[in-house]
């Protein structure tokens, strides 16, 4: 791919909500991936104390997906081709492409040129971990989910993460994967407020873990985020919050802030 394709235009300011957003939910800003190709800024510093983005795959036309395949390096073109159903390789082509578009116009190279490695594997040390970059001082997590695609990018450790609402049913199959407070908190809710509770417990603890760089390979139930309206910190050097997204999703980030 030549320099004349950066990557997805950026929208509005990612960490500042809206009038109309509830308290205490950072908003992201809406990645374009139709968008013709711009002169590529940077390199800078992620803005503190972070930059979230969003992108629904349901909105991506035609010539959006064509122009997200061209971000996309060999392999994770390949990877792509691998799906079976048209709206698992797009969600994966949406997802990679706003990752590495936002990080071309952070570090003003081009999309399919990004210095980016593998960390060991958390759970058995293998180079199949998550990607990360050689650049130093810039941090970044990508979750989808359905049709939802969150990219973070931040000066510190960072993890994000986007789930669609569980059903009552997978509820009640994850308990063990709550602590006991939260697991406490929960039963004493209406059947009908449990799910969404528990899905805004479940994405805060997969950003934190994602944060944290293990991943589930850590125990879930080891850390309180809490069920309510406002996530608690699960560790004193650590910031979690809630994400506006559109309904149906939740979506949290956490933050290395100390």
């Amino acid at each position: 791919m030549s320099e004349s394709r950066p990557g997805p235009l950026l929208a509005r300011p990612a960490h500042a909500p809206p009038a109309a957003a509830a308290p205490g939910r950072l908003c992201p800003a809406v990645m374009d991936l139709s968008g013709p190709g711009i002169p590529l800024p940077g390199p800078r510093m992620p803005n503190r104390p972070v930059e979230l983005y969003l992108a629904e795959v349901g909105r991506q036309d035609h010539l959006a997906l064509r122009r997200a395949r061209e971000l996309l390096d060999a392999d994770e073109r390949a990877r792509a081709a691998a799906f079976h159903r048209p709206r698992d390789r797009d969600a994966y082509v949406v997802a990679h492409a706003a990752l590495r578009g936002a990080l071309s116009r952070l570090l003003g190279v081009p999309a399919d040129a990004l210095p980016l490695v593998r960390e060991p594997c958390a759970g058995c040390g293998g180079p199949h971990g998550r990607p990360a970059l050689r650049a130093r001082g810039v941090h970044f997590s990508l979750s989808h989910s359905g049709d939802l695609v969150m990219v973070a990018l931040a000066p510190t450790p960072v993890g994000v993460d986007v789930e669609g609402l569980a059903t009552a049913r997978a509820v009640l199959g994850a308990q063990s994967a709550l602590h006991a407070a939260e697991a406490d908190e929960l039963a004493r809710l209406p059947a009908h407020e449990r799910p969404a509770a528990f899905t805004r417990t479940w994405v805060r603890k997969e950003a934190y873990l994602k944060g944290l760089g293990t991943g589930l390979v850590r125990d879930p139930a080891l850390d309180y985020v809490g069920t309510g309206p406002l996530p608690a910190a699960p560790a004193p050097e650590w910031t979690l919050r809630d994400v506006l997204v559109p309904a149906g999703y939740a979506a949290a980030v956490a933050l290395r802030t100390g």
